[in-house]
């Protein structure tokens, strides 16, 4: 089974924003897959169904963003997922709007989520689907800047993005990391995205 993890914040006032971009993401991966994520548990909704051929779980934790590894941790360990299959979804300030990049392993850039399921996890090494979110012109503006809701001229084309960060997941899981990122990040790479300056978000 593939554990699948959108990281964001719960609560209506926090839907339409940058920082949750990965719910979005994983709404979609449902949306396509017919999967309904409306199960709640482990502090968190979720979701079973297929892809391909392959069982996922679909998980949107509703703790806060910061504490997004108590509910990975739980999933991971009730399900007994692999750290190989487990993908996590989400934004990246570090990408310009829209651009999607796929890693695997690797450190958290200063991302609360994912230090949080590092933590909880003790291991970095799973599989990352970000999604740039852009940045702001300054890095103390960085805490609001992912807490704001995105412009209206953002808010356009989420739909091809969110649909991409769908596509990317299915690429994992279908295809194996490697041919995904071969893809993707070839994409990611011709859109001028090499910059490696890092904010805390």
């Amino acid at each position: 089974m593939k554990l699948i993890i959108g990281l964001g914040n719960p609560g209506f006032k926090y839907v339409s924003t940058r920082h949750n971009i990965g719910f979005l993401a994983v709404d979609k991966i449902a949306h396509n897959h017919t999967i309904s994520i409306t199960v709640k548990g482990f502090d968190a909704c979720f979701g079973k169904g297929k892809i391909g051929d392959i069982p996922v779980l679909l998980v949107k934790p509703q703790t806060f963003m910061n504490i997004s590894g108590i509910s990975v941790k739980k999933y991971a360990d009730y399900f007994k997922i692999d750290l190989a299959d487990l993908i996590v979804v989400h934004d990246d300030i570090d990408l310009p709007f829209g651009t999607i990049r796929i890693k695997a392993g690797g450190g958290h850039a200063g991302h609360k989520g994912l230090i949080s399921i590092i933590e909880y996890l003790g291991n970095s090494e799973f599989i990352r689907v970000r999604i740039g979110i852009g940045k702001p012109p300054d890095k103390s503006m960085v805490e609001k800047f992912v807490l704001e809701t995105f412009t209206d001229d953002e808010m356009k084309l989420l739909p091809s993005i969110t649909m991409t960060a769908s596509n990317a997941v299915t690429a994992i899981i279908v295809s194996g990391t490697q041919a995904a990122m071969n893809q993707y990040n070839y994409r990611a790479t011709n859109q001028s995205t090499k910059g490696d300056d890092t904010f805390s978000s």
